[in-house]
């Protein structure tokens, strides 16, 4: 045996990174069509060809290993190879959403020190806007959109970048090389970066393969946007991984997605309960069109029970998976599965196979069942910690657990359900009052096509739990009778004391609904 410093063999032997995986199914499964965007149609090989061809560019316009890009960009073909492109030169991508501001995306551009900004037509101005307000951005990759669009000039062109021939030169990086900074849309005022290494996203990956059931035989839309870890991370990833076929769009409205769905016969689907909703509620949707779709998948907050009976009634065919976690566990943690979705309605399941998960209270013991507690997680799926922030990043793993934020129960089967976020619990009246159980009991009424409760400021109840109501088209539905309804089947105290009639729910572009925008609107 060796004593020397130097280990006998080379850690590029051993290694397992993200543009690993893409390889590795190329070489499996080269004339297999792995990529379907707009005009763009791409054989694994050819995927991979053009991934390492974009690496190459990207080196040579002087992106080095380590590096951190910004990406700003709707979903595209560009998007899908610049992801692995970065992951094969041992860059560190750093996704923005589309979404916010200049500020809002300055801020980020700052905080992780990007000189790259990848973005595409549609959101040049913006990219541009951003980059001069303070940051480090020197120099902008243009990338092709789902629909034909002219690069922008000034930009290297994602074209020109993805013919180059030279040899990409091996960057010596590792499994535990950071992949990822991904910024939370969480409620704080400024976002926080997870740190994601490149083992961490992977042990995702075989997490949602086994629990979520991500096979090579998928055919699979993406449609959320790529951005959002979630769909990034828990389904598109896992697909190239395992080798299903893929469907990217930039647009998840019900007429693009119920016939991208036909036209492509489309098996594997994933989208929040509110997109779920809106193509439930579509004139354009047709069941005896969308029998091959056999996997549905949702995640971002709970869906309703009377929204999966109807899904069950309207597409009998599709299974069901409801799929939790957040930024920092790259981001699967636990699943229900399609035979627990009615047996155990609102439950997000259990841990995952490379999870293991506590609902604990304020001195880390395990909550009996029904009680609620903080939801705790250790796996090698965690992030290193927050980018360039100690202090929060300790705070995370106090007790040698990751701390979640969520309130949760756990059953006597240990099937966990999330009660509200820390910052979302209602205090009304010196009771706490989780928003979820309400919402429930609200989508119970015939009328009521969404619902978001949330507390604002009272004199008398310090917090006053208020619902937000839209209604299904065509329906009438009064305060008096939510209030009524309510009343008949909860404690005094969970009632909502205001109800308000809305055409629309604020959300973000991952579908989750945006609580704190109500309180602001509201207040």
């Amino acid at each position: 045996m060796s004593t020397a410093a130097q280990p006998l063999i080379s850690p590029a032997v051993r290694r397992q990174t993200i543009a690993d995986a893409l390889r590795r199914t190329a070489l499996r499964l080269p004339q297999k069509l792995g990529i379907v965007c707009g005009n763009t149609t791409w054989t694994y090989a050819e995927f991979d060809a053009i991934v390492s061809r974009l690496a190459s560019g990207l080196s040579g316009i002087g992106v080095k290993s380590g590096d951190r890009v910004a990406v700003l960009a709707r979903n595209s073909h560009g998007f899908a190879a610049l992801r692995f492109a970065l992951a094969r030169m041992g860059a560190v991508m750093v996704p923005i959403n589309f979404m916010l501001k200049a500020e809002e995306v300055a801020y980020i551009l700052r905080h992780a020190g990007a000189e790259t900004l990848a973005t595409d037509t549609g959101l040049a101005d913006l990219a541009q806007q951003a980059s001069k307000l303070d940051t480090l951005v020197k120099q902008f990759v243009w990338l092709p959109s789902e629909d034909p669009t002219e690069a922008v000039t000034g930009m290297h062109n994602f074209y020109e970048l993805a013919a180059c021939t030279v040899p990409l030169a091996e960057s010596g990086m590792a499994s535990q090389d950071l992949a990822q900074i991904v910024y939370t849309s969480g409620t704080e005022s400024m976002p926080k970066g997870a740190m994601l290494t490149h083992d961490a996203v992977l042990w995702q990956y075989v997490s949602c393969v086994i629990n979520a059931e991500i096979a090579e035989q998928d055919l699979a839309l993406h449609a959320l946007p790529l951005y959002h870890c979630a769909q990034l991370d828990v389904f598109f990833g896992p697909a190239i991984y395992i080798g299903s076929s893929n469907v990217i769009t930039s647009k998840p409205v019900p007429d693009n997605l119920l016939a991208l769905i036909e036209k492509f016969k489309i098996t594997s689907f994933f989208a929040p309960p509110t997109v779920w909703i809106a193509l439930l509620r579509s004139p354009l949707l047709d069941p005896a069109k969308l029998t091959h779709l056999a996997k549905g998948y949702y995640g971002a907050s709970i869906m309703p029970v009377e929204v999966l009976k109807e899904l069950a009634a309207r597409l009998p065919k599709i299974r069901l998976w409801n799929l939790y976690g957040q930024t920092e566990i790259a981001p699967l943690a636990t699943m229900l599965g399609p035979v627990d979705q009615l047996r155990k309605p609102g439950s997000c399941g259990r841990a995952v196979l490379n999870v293991e998960t506590r609902v604990v209270n304020d001195d880390m013991q395990d909550v009996k069942p029904g009680e609620v507690g903080e939801i705790v997680h250790r796996s090698p799926h965690l992030m290193l910690g927050y980018f360039k922030d100690e202090e929060k990043t300790r705070a995370s793993f106090s007790g040698d657990w990751f701390h979640s934020g969520d309130l949760g129960t756990i059953d006597d089967e240990g099937y966990i359900s999330v009660v509200d976020r820390k910052k979302d619990m209602i205090k009304s009246g010196g009771e706490n009052v989780a928003s979820r159980e309400v919402e429930e009991m609200i989508y119970r009424l015939p009328a009521v096509s969404e619902v978001a409760v949330i507390g604002l400021p009272d004199a008398k109840w310090i917090e006053a739990v208020t619902a937000v109501i839209v209604l299904k088209a065509d329906q009438a539905l009064t305060e008096a009778q939510v209030v009524a309804h309510c009343n008949q089947h909860m404690a005094s105290f969970k009632v909502p004391k205001r109800v308000v009639f809305a055409e629309s729910l604020p959300k973000n572009p991952s579908g989750k609904l945006l609580k704190r925008e109500l309180r602001t609107a509201y207040a």
